[in-house]
């Protein structure tokens, strides 16, 4: 579970962790790093192994002179239609793993809005993505999806991200290659504003790519599409409270394939290569897939799934028996909630004093 909000880390600096973007360079100076997570209920397997216990290797990996900042980004949640009493649910289940409030986000992403070319907005990946996985379609559906039901907010979702990452002026932003794209859009609005804005010295840095061991985890009912909270169909997704049973019966249902033996190959096999990426990262700590694939020469899915199921839930033991805790301690996650968003308040309204300086709104 990620242990700090808005702090520094204490440690020293881990070689593949100070790259700049995907040159290879030593990064000297000190960094501001950002990520967020939406605040969409219980955090799934994709969530746990592809950000949160990343979150958790940057504190510990980090420089002294880093800043390193978790957001739950609420504002993304009311893109798709959303019940208000769930969401509020949704709010503290996520409080239990880290918070953040801070309505600067929005007032920035508004003016970014305004300076975001319409054209860019509609070669942006997102909208479709999400659309067609709240209609249970694919993700090689997505291109073909109609925009019936497509609202502003969505459509602008990566502008409110670029303000979520610029509001506190970070410098690197731990991303999978399915977020590169919206990066590079935030980087584009960072040089746009500067252009447009002009002070004393550029005002926002284009934020790096900061690559993480971390794989793309995927729906284990249509291996086609990322592992996600928003699909209808609930087994396609391991939750971190589903108790060993639950996650014994989602593994044993997982799609696979009828090709007798086992081997990694995302393309002809994608259902068996997810298992395979999944066992991977709960093992063997982000060991090469084609090794842990070459531990079951001559067996079969009955084999792979059985020693998948207990890595899942030997990984999701310690963390869902921390959540259950805090869980019902909303006091204290309030207290939390309250605390980070002051922090959070005050290292962004910095950003925005100057913001609204340099637009003529000061």
């Amino acid at each position: 579970m990620i242990r700090r909000l808005f702090t520094t880390s204490s440690t020293a600096a881990h070689a593949d962790l100070l790259n700049e973007s995907q040159n290879g360079q030593r990064q000297s100076k000190p960094r501001v790093i950002f990520s967020g997570i939406q605040p969409t209920g219980i955090p799934h397997l994709g969530n746990y192994l592809g950000a949160l216990s990343n979150w958790v290797k940057l504190q510990n990996t980090a420089s002294p002179s880093d800043e390193l900042l978790f957001s739950i980004v609420g504002w993304h949640a009311l893109t798709l239609p959303q019940d208000p009493q769930k969401l509020r649910e949704a709010r503290m289940d996520i409080l239990a793993v880290l918070t953040m409030y801070n309505p600067n986000h929005t007032e920035l992403a508004w003016i970014f809005n305004c300076i975001t070319p319409m054209g860019k907005l509609r070669r942006m990946t997102t909208w479709k993505s999400r659309l067609a996985t709240s209609r249970n379609m694919g993700e090689e559906d997505a291109v073909d999806v109609d925009d019936g039901g497509l609202n502003l907010g969505l459509f602008a979702y990566p502008v409110l991200q670029a303000a979520d990452i610029l509001a506190y002026r970070a410098t690197h932003v731990p991303v999978g290659d399915d977020q590169t794209q919206h990066l590079e859009l935030c980087r584009v609005i960072a040089d746009q504003f500067n252009r447009n804005f002009k002070g004393m010295e550029k005002l926002f840095p284009l934020p790096i790519q900061l690559n993480t061991p971390s794989k793309r985890i995927l729906s284990l009912r249509d291996p086609t599409s990322k592992m996600s909270k928003s699909a209808p169909d609930t087994s396609s997704r391991i939750l971190l409270t589903d108790p060993p049973s639950t996650i014994a019966n989602k593994i044993r249902s997982a799609v696979t394939d009828s090709i007798p033996g086992i081997t990694y190959d995302p393309v002809n096999r994608p259902g068996t290569a997810n298992l395979l990426t999944i066992l991977a990262a709960c093992n063997y700590d982000n060991e090469d897939v084609q090794e842990t694939a070459g531990r079951y020469v001559g067996k079969n899915h009955g084999a792979l799934k059985k020693d998948l199921t207990e890595a899942v839930v030997e990984l999701l033991k310690r963390p869902r028996e921390k959540f259950e805790k805090l869980r019902t301690e909303t006091g204290y996650l309030e207290q939390i909630a309250q605390a980070g968003a002051e922090k959070a308040r005050s290292r962004s309204e910095a950003t925005m004093v100057e913001v609204r300086k340099r637009v003529g709104l000061a």
